[in-house]
């Protein structure tokens, strides 16, 4: 290389030493910035939860799960829910119909109820994953021909399924043993609808996606997503899962497993 051009990369490299002087600095302001930010979320969600708990807790649960009121986890208002603008709006005004009081709490409360909820919706989004690995031994634990006399008796299975039919090959069509348990238990997809009347009398019809004591969601018939206060609206819903869910209710452990052992053959 000649000498213009060591002199030419000489000047480049101080360039960029230089200009890595002057923004380290401001990448580790940056990241002061952000490790505080997260600290005081941090803080305000466990205050959060000790409000939430005292205020909330005996109706939905002390860990927002649900109880006499619904699964905040699951609620769209959390989830659309910014700085306590949506949660702050119900915390207050309440809903009597609903058995819900008002509740007199401060803007400081709401905000740290606010970020304990949606701190709790994040770690439930975390915790969501099933090993795919997970040994079928450990859920071979019942009788397949006890599963089979349940299915086509007690159970009243064939009154939807058939082993010949939507359940040919079910257990081949599953990655795992867990996702195929969880599959017959809590069946995917859309299996809800309902037709929402407003006020003016207009009805919307169409596939459940999010339904609670609160809000009744539906994708339309155009595919539009459409979210409605259920004190506002009426709604009829019909499940086609509802035998199912009813049965859920009744099965023992098992039945669970005896059920699980006779899919399994269905390959």
């Amino acid at each position: 290389m000649n000498q213009r051009g060591l002199r030419w990369k000489r000047r480049v490299m101080k360039v960029l030493v230089w200009a890595g002087l002057i923004l380290l600095p401001g990448a580790r302001d940056s990241s002061a910035r952000q490790a505080q930010a997260d600290a005081d979320v941090a803080a305000a969600a466990q205050r959060g939860r000790k409000e939430f708990v005292q205020s909330c807790g005996f109706c939905h649960g002390a860990d927002a799960t649900g109880a006499r009121g619904p699964d905040l986890m699951r609620s769209p208002l959390v989830a659309h829910d910014v700085k306590g603008d949506q949660i702050g709006q119900v915390i207050r005004q309440g809903r009597p119909d609903k058995g819900m009081p008002a509740m007199p709490l401060s803007d400081a409360q709401i905000l740290d109820i606010a970020a304990f909820l949606h701190t709790r919706a994040a770690e439930a989004a975390r915790s969501a994953g099933v090993p795919k690995a997970y040994p079928v031994e450990k859920l071979l634990t019942g009788n397949a021909e006890a599963g089979k006399a349940f299915f086509n008796g007690a159970g009243g299975c064939t009154k939807c399924h058939s082993v010949t039919g939507d359940l040919a090959g079910v257990a081949s069509k599953h990655s795992s043993p867990i996702e195929l348990e969880a599959r017959m238990l809590y069946p995917g997809g859309k299996h809800r609808t309902a037709v929402v009347t407003l006020a003016t009398g207009e009805q919307v019809k169409g596939a459940v996606e999010h339904a609670d004591d609160f809000v009744i969601a539906v994708r339309d018939e155009k595919g539009w997503y459409r979210s409605f206060r259920r004190d506002k609206v009426k709604v009829e819903i019909d499940d086609r899962l509802a035998e199912h869910r009813e049965l859920l209710g009744k099965l023992t452990q098992k039945d669970v497993h005896n059920l699980f052992a006779y899919i399994e053959t269905l390959k």
